[in-house]
């Protein structure tokens, strides 16, 4: 049996002992009284009675233990140019003194912080600062739209907001003031005091008593020491991404949290202390929160910050620069981004330019990795690439390759096996198991393990009725899938992607896989349009390789032919799109709810989420052009995002 094979079945049949023993890879204050405390359940309390404190685990205890000279962040902006390393000695004294500018502000224990900046490190200081004190961090993506970023004020009442003048985009720079500003404006609740951070690239005029200055602020206080709080304190609350009405705010508490990150890193991710260690995202998602500041600092590895893009900043060879300038042992981005880096560098000419001799491996996931950019970044690299799966709501994955346990044999489209600790189970539209070779509702068995949502804040029914009511007794993914006879499980894509054309319910995942085989593909997505015949029909949207020679009806008629053969006359493909971009959100998802909508005549917003608006409008041009009544986009979400500062300096 495989040695991840054997740690997944000890997990479950014994979780208290399989995770008490991991809860020995961090510090304790006061060892706990019960491992997982089911009195509430399903609102679990793993390690209830233990005193801890997150930041004094990925910080105090490196720097008491000797490793206070080794670098800890790794600050590397391809848009300024500038490259800053900060030692955990460094970032230690910076948390300290920062964490004391907080409690100046009135911040303790249990009050929430709302951060609302780019990827820089002060960033970092504020979360392991908020940490130190035991107040609740919610950090919101810098450059948000205000509508959403006034929702999570309101939810999460925070006493300081902390920001930036700015943020950076190839070509323009954001002002976050005036976001900032036109959210305020619409919150029902005010908090007590705007701390700002100052740019060289624009300044943010400061309004009025409660608008201070971040260095000046910094500079006036005192270091303080970290606060002892109970493992089931909440460290954090993370909205998540495209949410209307009510936001849902993740709630992620201290103890399980470390435990299941520092176990994490090293036996999913194969890091050990002293490497470094590279998620190639933004604090503003889980990716950032998990895997760019607390797994990396709580191991006591080195995590790098990049300011930039795969490709434009300034070209496809970005990501391997930084890998080999700063020895990256593995790296962690999305498919989008291989995609995009394949589009320009088919070849992998800059790859070989850099050669990252340090790096062992390539982890993938935000979305589905189509098996052909697997194999191609598989031979461009020529290290292991991992795809894996997992939500904002677990905070760390569910499936995966364990590269740091036995790594299994790769199965390109396929996040392998469930990863040690998560009960993967495939139901029914009525909740009974399926076999092996059967799609279905991909769920997990409660209890969930430690480091996932233990509610959501303020919400305890709906995090009941988001998560738990469809399928009772395991918690609902929303994701379909099914595991194949050698026990790797294949995830298809959302269940909301599942369309039903004249009664047969067909995977709009599969069919990409099929688009997403053929030789002139760059990437691609398939959504379900309304048709009065068959009631659903589905549409291809594919964007083409550069040095592509055929035209786009060649390859359309290619396309449809190869989804007829491999899938079948049922599924009535019969037409695609080649275009020049698709739409995404910030984090490298495909639009393909909003792409739906707008197919099908629907009302539809550009959300708070997106990229690049403008792709989005020109998506409806081609939409119109092609036949479909696109109409116009309702809301204020696409005019209002991410403005250019008045009179700055293009970055």
């Amino acid at each position: 049996m495989a040695r991840q094979d054997e740690l997944h079945a000890r997990s479950l049949a014994a979780p208290r002992e399989f995770w008490e023993e991991a809860a020995s890879g961090i510090e304790w204050f006061r060892r706990w009284e019960q491992v997982c405390d089911e009195a509430r359940a399903p609102f679990l309390r793993w390690f209830a009675g233990g005193v801890t404190n997150t930041c004094h685990n990925a910080l105090d205890r490196h720097v008491t233990a000797g490793r206070g000279a080794q670098p800890a962040v790794i600050y590397d902006s391809a848009m300024t140019g500038v490259v800053r390393v900060l030692s955990y000695q460094e970032l230690y004294d910076e948390v300290a003194r920062f964490a004391g500018a907080l409690v100046g502000l009135g911040v303790g224990r249990g009050d929430r912080v709302l951060i609302y900046m780019p990827i820089v490190p002060e960033a970092v200081v504020a979360m392991l600062a908020c940490a130190r004190l035991g107040a609740i961090h919610s950090v919101v993506f810098g450059g948000f739209a205000a509508r959403e970023l006034a929702t999570r004020i309101d939810d999460a009442r925070p006493k300081v907001v902390l920001s930036a003048s700015c943020g950076l985009e190839p070509g323009r720079v954001i002002a976050y003031g005036p976001l900032l500003e036109a959210a305020l404006a619409r919150t029902a609740f005010s908090p007590q005091h705007i701390v700002v951070l100052q740019r060289p690239e624009h300044t943010q005029p400061l309004h009025g008593d409660r608008m201070l200055d971040w260095r000046r602020v910094a500079a006036a206080a005192e270091p303080v020491g970290c606060t002892p709080v109970a493992a089931t304190d909440p460290l954090y609350v993370l909205y998540t991404s495209g949410t209307t009405g009510k936001p849902k705010g993740v709630v992620r508490d201290h103890g399980g949290h470390a435990v299941a990150l520092t176990w994490s890193l090293r036996s999913v991710y194969g890091m050990q202390p002293g490497e470094t260690f590279w998620a190639a995202s933004d604090i503003g998602w889980v990716v950032g929160h998990s895997y760019i500041v607390y797994a990396p600092l709580l191991l006591g590895c080195t995590t790098i910050l990049y300011e930039g893009k795969p490709v434009g900043t300034p070209d496809a060879g970005a990501y391997w620069r930084v890998a080999s300038r700063h020895d990256v042992k593995v790296l962690f981005t999305a498919p989008t981004a291989m995609r995009a880096i394949r589009r320009e560098d088919p070849d992998g000419h800059f790859f070989a330019q850099s050669s990252p001799r340090t790096l062992r491996a390539l982890f993938l996931a935000g979305e589905r990795a189509d098996p052909d950019t697997v194999e191609w970044a598989q031979r461009t690299l020529g290290v292991p690439v991992i795809d894996h799966w997992w939500q904002t709501e677990t905070g760390w994955p569910i499936a995966a390759n364990c590269l740091g346990l036995e790594l299994l044999p790769v199965k390109p489209g396929s996040p392998t096996r469930p990863v040690p600790g998560y009960d993967v189970r495939i139901l029914d539209d009525d909740g009974g198991e399926l076999p092996s070779g059967s799609s279905g509702h991909v769920v997990l068995r409660l209890p969930l393990p430690p480091g996932t949502l233990t509610t959501l804040w303020n919400d305890d029914e709906g995090f009941i009725r988001s998560y738990l009511s469809r399928f009772p007794g395991y918690y609902a993914t929303g994701d379909g899938g099914y595991f194949d006879a050698d026990g790797y499980l294949w995830v298809m894509g959302r269940t909301d992607d599942v369309i039903n054309v004249a009664g047969h319910r067909l995977s709009t995942g599969a069919i990409e896989e099929v688009l997403s085989r053929h030789p002139d593909v760059a990437e691609c997505a398939v959504i379900g349009v309304a048709d009065a015949l068959k009631g659903q029909v589905p549409l291809g949207l594919v964007v083409s390789k550069r040095e592509v020679v055929r035209t786009p009806a060649e390859l359309a008629e290619e396309l449809v032919r190869s989804v007829r053969e491999e899938i079948g006359p049922v599924a009535a493909f019969k037409r695609v799109l080649v275009v020049e971009r698709l739409p995404k959100t910030r984090s490298g998802k495909i639009l393909r709810g909003t792409l739906r909508r707008m197919a099908d005549a629907a009302p539809w917003a550009a959300p708070p989420t997106i990229e690049d608006p403008a792709a989005l409008a020109e998506m409806g041009e081609i939409l119109r052009s092609a036949g479909f009544d696109v109409v116009a986009a309702t809301g204020e979400a696409a005019a209002e995002n991410l403005p250019e500062a008045p009179g700055s300096r293009t970055a």
